[in-house]
């Protein structure tokens, strides 16, 4: 099957599959954390991580690449944990539990990062420390998108901006498993997203934000086994999920809050706290994500000015966001106080 093919193929039955399932799945009541006000179904993300395991399993069979079986049961290990947290509301001890296992697991079979390139800087030896970051990369990314999947359209929007990236960096690599990975991910994301897009018919769910965020953390290994630039080049391509929910966790850690308590303080929260409509903020994390993918691109095909940009760059375009997130937060707090 060729690529231009199964791209519409997959889009098409996530698109199906996941209106078949807005009608049996369960409701996703409003909490503490929400950002909508009525209940709606959950667990439409369901599709893509069937459509991506399926996509996976043809890799394996057409391409020989064996090591992929070790990312699809361990993906599916993720999802299946997600599903049942949509359904029951499991513990973080044992979410983190099974997640740590599970990056354990990764870490042994897949390998892990031996260096990390930095732009401008070069190529900086990791050692033996290796083995902790990659573990703590891929429990942390695969948290970290999960608490991103709070508005309607955001976390299918970067899984398709993010997977195209990865599809084209495939291609460079010559990698033709994490090629067809990716395609399955940017495919069935968009297909979900004609649902979840604001004002969403259907929650991704735990099922696959989890899982998408432990596919995005574990393809660098998958795509360039343990070189320093996959791991940048992974990296880059979820900076937005990164930085929002890294900055986060960092700022409540300091402030000795409960992190895992359910909160309003990420950006994107702030944003449409303050005003934003859910489509707004969406699209703007997706256009922010194809940035990264210009830009990684660039850098990869050795552009002079791309480590520049994306040294000095992204973090300016993320302070200036922050800093508008917080305006919005302060006049609310002042409209509040206004008002009694």
């Amino acid at each position: 099957m060729t690529p231009t093919l199964a791209y519409p193929l997959i889009f098409v039955l996530s698109y199906l599959g996941v209106w078949i399932i807005r009608r049996y799945t369960v409701l996703d009541h409003p909490n503490e954390r929400s950002l909508h006000s009525t209940p709606t179904p959950r667990g439409g993300g369901l599709m893509i991580v069937l459509l991506v395991t399926a996509a996976g399993l043809w890799a394996v069979y057409n391409a020989g690449f064996t090591r992929g079986l070790i990312y699809l049961v361990c993906g599916l290990v993720i999802a299946w944990l997600g599903w049942r947290d949509d359904l029951h509301s499991l513990s973080p001890r044992l979410r983190f539990g099974v997640q740590s296992l599970v990056a354990l697991a990764s870490v042994l079979g897949l390998g892990y990062f031996k260096s990390v390139t930095i732009p401008l800087f070069g190529e900086l030896p990791l050692g033996a420390v290796g083995f902790v970051i990659t573990f703590l990369w891929i429990v942390g990314l695969t948290n970290a998108y999960n608490f991103m999947d709070g508005i309607d359209g955001l976390a299918g929007g970067v899984a398709f901006a993010g997977g195209i990236g990865w599809i084209l960096l495939s291609v460079n690599m010559e990698n033709t498993f994490a090629f067809w990975v990716a395609l399955a991910i940017s495919a069935s994301s968009l297909g979900f997203l004609l649902h979840n897009w604001s004002p969403a018919k259907i929650f991704m769910g735990d099922v696959s934000s989890t899982f998408l965020g432990y596919t995005f953390a574990v393809l660098p290994l998958l795509a360039a086994d343990e070189g320093g630039d996959a791991l940048m080049l992974g990296t880059l391509l979820m900076w937005t999920i990164i930085m929002d929910a890294g900055v986060t966790f960092i700022q409540r850690a300091l402030r000795r809050e409960n992190i895992l308590a359910a909160h309003r303080t990420h950006v994107y929260q702030r944003l449409v706290a303050g005003g934003y409509p859910h489509a707004a903020v969406s699209f703007m994390f997706i256009v922010l994500t194809f940035v990264a993918v210009r830009l990684t691109l660039a850098w990869s095909q050795g552009a002079v000015i791309a480590p520049v940009l994306i040294i000095f760059g992204l973090p300016a375009i993320w302070v200036v966001l922050y800093r508008h997130a917080e305006q919005l937060n302060s006049l609310n707090a002042k409209d509040t106080t206004d008002t009694k």
